[in-house]
């Protein structure tokens, strides 16, 4: 059966009442990003700026993390632009990633990606690099200028797969993959969603598509399938096999063709739709989505390669594939969701950043 195992953040008082966001060690503010693995709980504390990180998987509730990043100490918070008091302060963090030893944060309204080349130890800690800006003192839309391959605009999501990095370029409307972690202006080996480097158009100036996105922003896979959550347009979509160049997707989740991309808010989800699905996560022959909008997440549990609008086999946060309240309608309990936007999976380890109940919950999904 799948069950939450640790809740880190605070307790909510009861009822519809949210939990306080003050930052602590253990408090959160709208988190939208998180990533496990065997050691490592790392938390991008989105409302907060900042990214916590636990050296020991939480195993109590409330646990304090051991570092921060991104503000001086646990008690600060707001947003520090580069090269504005902090250079390496952060501006709405998402994605967070360790790749290789290589801790990756997608500084996203600071327009950059920012690299560790290990997972700090001690808090406030300086990136050793930044990928999408000329240096820490730079913060601009794609650079200040136009377009190229080389710059971002909200980078939201960052992810590795098969060997190759990637960032979901939400602003440009495109995502953008090289073959390692990549320098600072290193053109991309890959540009999915566009004609070409330079441009941005939503679903390339067009009705949606098979290849365009309106907001890409987030991206998992293993080495046969990539996955990306387009959620703008309320999908998820597949490349089998992985692209090696800008080819048409094979699979959509959530609409009944590649061209659909409705939302619908006022009917039952079931096991099939999905209304703005922010993350993405593929592990142990699972496909995980944080399905947000419906404040639920699904999970197939082999994965779907090709074909539109396949149906999930589990629900996490309600009842049943009908439901879609927050917090299933009634008080913030264990099991409920509250626009979940992050999650990551790690063998029968999934951490959910539920972002509307201020906090992290990890479940058991050994089913």
């Amino acid at each position: 059966m799948v069950r939450p195992l640790v809740w880190i953040g605070a307790r909510s008082p009861g009822a519809l009442t949210l939990p306080p966001a003050d930052p602590t060690p253990s408090q959160l503010y709208a988190p939208r990003g998180v990533y496990l693995d065997d050691q490592t709980l790392i938390v991008a504390d989105s409302g907060n700026h900042r990214v916590l990180i636990w050296h020991r998987i939480p195993d109590r509730d409330g646990q304090p993390a051991d570092v921060v990043l991104g503000q001086p100490d646990f008690y600060s918070e707001g947003p520090q632009a580069a090269g504005r008091g902090s250079r390496h302060g952060m501006h709405l963090p998402t994605g967070v990633m360790v790749i290789d030893g290589r801790l990756c944060v997608a500084d996203s309204w600071n327009h950059r990606i920012l690299v560790w080349n290990r997972v700090p130890e001690t808090s406030n800690a300086p990136p050793d690099r930044v990928i999408g800006q000329a240096d820490l003192d730079e913060c601009e839309p794609n650079r200040g200028g136009g377009v190229t391959g080389c710059g971002f605009y909200w980078p939201y999501g960052i992810g590795w797969v098969a060997g190759r990095f990637y960032v979901a370029d939400t602003g440009n409307r495109r995502v953008l993959g090289w073959n390692s972690v990549p320098e600072d202006r290193q053109p991309p080996d890959l540009v999915l969603g566009q004609n070409d480097e330079c441009s941005h158009a939503e679903n390339r100036g067009e009705a949606p598509s098979s290849c365009s996105f309106r907001w890409p922003h987030a991206i998992a896979g293993n080495g046969a399938t990539l996955y990306v959550a387009d959620a703008g347009n309320h999908r998820v979509l597949g490349w089998t096999p992985i692209p090696a160049r800008d080819t048409p997707a094979c699979l959509a989740l959530g609409q009944r063709d590649f061209q659909s991309a409705w939302e619908m808010p006022h009917t039952p989800p079931g096991p099939s739709a999905l209304r703005f699905p922010y993350a993405v996560a593929c592990a142990s022959g699972r496909l995980i989505v944080a399905d947000t909008a419906n404040n639920r997440v699904l999970m197939w549990r082999t994965l779907p390669r090709a074909g539109a609008f396949l149906p999930a086999d589990m629900v996490i946060g309600q009842p049943d594939f009908a439901g879609n309240g927050e917090n299933r309608w009634q008080a913030v309990e264990r099991d409920t969701l509250c626009w979940p936007y992050g999650i990551s999976c790690h063998n029968n380890r999934l951490a959910i950043a539920d972002s509307g109940n201020n906090r992290v919950i990890i479940w058991d999904i050994s089913v």
